[in-house]
């Protein structure tokens, strides 16, 4: 396993409680739209086994071409170790990156793909959306829709609604009023659902998303093959 140690290069204060940590792009370092990668601070691997408490599953948030990693996550003022380490590091300081991956790569199927998030969720789907603007080949449309009980909705440069580009966002405030919406986009019954957020939060889009005549291999989750197994039974039907 190759770790990378790479310095932050600026902290964007997104909204009151999510930043976004953008790292210099280490040489050989590659990635893809959809992907995630551990992030760890310094001493993690000090001792003989590593520090988990010093290490976090992260989606990235940028494309290679932006030639930065972001990293955009919340950080409340209650948290963990970890979120109170990286509150308090600034530009120039080091972490470390490994076991990049990417569970939900755009699918270019020719068909209409929904981005189905909450809250901070949507840094996953960023880079998605952008790589749709730079290449809509094989893609009907996009319709993102993000639930937010705090109001401070994320990256509104990108999730702009642009129908001239097929691009189309949502952004709710309340669970009710998502879940409505999530059992009008399964009207599209050939459509592709991405969905990132909490285990909680992706039980239940599926168990509305299946409710609703969606199919298991119709819904992308940001997990492992080996996970979704957990997630998306292979018949709800009675």
């Amino acid at each position: 396993m190759q770790i990378y140690w790479t310095k932050i290069n600026q902290i964007i204060e997104e909204t009151p409680d999510v930043k976004t940590y953008l790292l210099d792009r280490p040489e050989g370092f590659e990635w893809e739209e959809g992907s995630h990668t551990h992030m760890a601070l310094e001493g993690f691997n000090a001792g003989e086994k590593p520090n988990r408490s010093l290490i976090r599953h992260m989606s990235i948030s940028t494309l290679p071409h932006e030639n930065s990693i972001g990293i955009t996550t919340r950080i409340r003022e209650q948290c963990s170790e970890f979120k109170s380490i990286l509150r308090n590091l600034t530009v120039g300081d080091e972490v470390a990156i490994f076991k990049t991956h990417s569970n939900v790569p755009l699918k270019r199927e020719g068909k209409n793909v929904y981005l189905l998030s909450s809250g901070v969720g949507l840094a996953t789907f960023r880079p998605l959306v952008l790589d749709f603007f730079n290449r809509e080949e094989g893609v009907n449309r996009i319709h993102s829709l993000n639930v937010d009980s705090s109001n401070a909705f994320l990256f509104p440069d990108v999730f702009e609604p642009a129908p001239d580009r097929k691009f189309t966002s949502r952004f709710v405030d309340n669970r009710n009023d998502y879940y409505e919406e999530v059992k009008d986009l399964a009207a599209d019954k050939e459509g592709l659902f991405y969905v990132v957020g909490s285990d909680e939060f992706l039980k239940q889009n599926i168990e509305v998303l299946r409710g609703e005549g969606i199919r298991p291999d119709q819904i992308m989750l940001d997990k492992r093959e080996g996970q979704l197994p957990e997630f998306l039974q292979v018949d709800l039907t009675v």
